[in-house]
């Protein structure tokens, strides 16, 4: 038989300063005094953004001007089967009011002050606490010591850092990785190990970062609290999610001096592949700090970068 699945259009009201909003859910609904992310079903022949547009205006009483897609999930709950469409909110306007009695509340996900919240919440809040910069490390090119001093000058909000020295063996990258960690730890950053679960558990790094062949090659996902993946392609990507990976990354946006020869797939060709991934997708490729919003609007977490950090 198949199961059937309700598709529900999800927003994530952002602050500038990272704070979100979770309202209430009112009587005479599953789960009544919930808390969750605002939205709701989306109707025959209504697209996401259609379907967000009207229920926020009759939940909240507010209309998005500015509203990106991001990370599209299953969840399974007793009474229905519902895939949620995330959608980042950035703009909007009208006076915010919770037009079915609810109430609702800004919240940061550091203290997160209401409960319950609905399961459905737990891959978004996941989703919020993952920085939206991934910098790969370079010292190969700047050399060990000008990256480190680089580093610790130019890290002023949290990123995730992936520790990718393929030239560096031994001892020399073990204590490379240890005095990324030594930087990285204290400013609230993510550090990943590239390819090397056995590394990352030694170190005690956050996390490992797989390549696309690990991910088909390894039987299960590595006890870290955080796994990416490297992908290509939408089969890539999509293995990643099956595998349990927490965020992919997709590329090469642009042509990199990495790749000699490899074309950049564009933005447009990103958001068509990267579009309703189970997971958020990091772009990567030749990009430069600048193009944030862009990889933003076409669906991306975020930008993850290696030549492109201390520009």
């Amino acid at each position: 038989m198949t199961e059937k699945v309700t598709d529900v259009a999800v927003a994530i009201f952002l602050q500038p300063d990272g704070s979100f909003l979770l309202s209430s859910r009112p009587e005479g609904k599953p789960y009544p005094g919930y808390w969750e992310f605002p939205g709701g079903k989306i109707e025959p022949g209504e697209s996401v953004r259609d379907a967000l547009v009207r229920e926020l205006v009759e939940e909240l009483n507010v209309t998005i001007t500015a509203a990106y897609p991001w990370f599209t999930f299953l969840m399974r709950y007793t009474h229905a089967t519902v895939r949620l469409h995330c959608w980042r909110a950035l703009a909007w306007h009208g006076d915010m009011r919770g037009m079915e009695g609810q109430a609702f509340a800004w919240q940061s996900i550091d203290n997160i002050s209401v409960a319950p919240t609905l399961p459905g919440c737990v891959p978004i809040f996941k989703a919020l606490a993952l920085p939206t910069t991934y910098w790969i490390t370079n010292a190969a090119e700047m050399g060990a010591a000008a990256y480190l001093d680089a580093l610790r000058k130019s890290l002023e909000t949290p990123v995730s850092i992936q520790i990718r020295e393929k030239a560096m063996h031994g001892a020399e990258l073990e204590d490379f990785s240890m005095r990324v960690l030594d930087i990285a730890r204290p400013r609230g950053c993510k550090v990943l190990v590239n390819a090397d679960v056995e590394r990352a558990h030694r170190i005690g790094a956050d996390g490992v970062h797989l390549t696309a062949a690990q991910v088909r090659q390894i039987e299960m996902r590595p006890d870290l609290p955080l796994v990416g993946a490297s992908a290509h392609d939408r089969a890539e990507l999509d293995a990643a999610a099956a595998f349990g990976c927490d965020f992919a990354v997709l590329g090469p946006v642009h042509a990199t001096r990495t790749h000699p020869g490899v074309e950049g797939m564009g933005w447009a060709r990103f958001a068509a592949l990267a579009l309703d991934s189970p997971i958020p997708v990091f772009a990567i490729g030749g990009l430069e700090p600048s193009e944030a919003d862009c990889g933003i609007e076409h669906g991306a977490h975020g930008l993850a970068m290696q030549r492109g950090i201390f520009t």
